[in-house]
């Protein structure tokens, strides 16, 4: 399945925190075309994200205080989502309980009055 162009946004991002690097290297990290990234790039840049770096001849690439703002915001979220959803299951295993509980009676009353006969 694709990636939505926040989660390509959000790769990016990840792929960033660490250290500045080069286009190259953000492509080869997040498996996508040296072109693709640079467009994402610019945008990232032009909304204050992402800042250019020059080192030695190369052009890098590293989070702003506001890049890495959104990237931990993005990143608490996507664990609440999981976390929500693991709630939600543990939720509904909690009201099956009751059920298996009363199928668990009927199967013992059937028992006994077969043993009956």
């Amino acid at each position: 399945m694709r990636k939505s162009k926040l989660e390509l946004y959000e790769d990016i991002l990840k792929a960033l925190v660490n250290k500045p690097l080069t286009v190259d290297a953000v492509a080869y990290a997040c498996n996508m075309d040296c072109i693709a990234i640079r467009q994402r790039l610019d945008f990232l840049a032009a909304n204050g994200m992402v800042e250019e770096r020059n080192y030695k001849k190369q052009t890098r690439y590293a989070l702003t205080r506001r890049g890495l703002a959104i990237f931990t915001t993005l990143t608490i979220t996507r664990r609440l989502e999981k976390l929500q959803t693991t709630i939600k299951k543990m939720d509904e295993a909690l009201k099956m309980i009751p059920a298996l509980s009363e199928y668990s009676e009927e199967k013992t009353k059937r028992t006994r009055r077969n043993e009956n006969y």
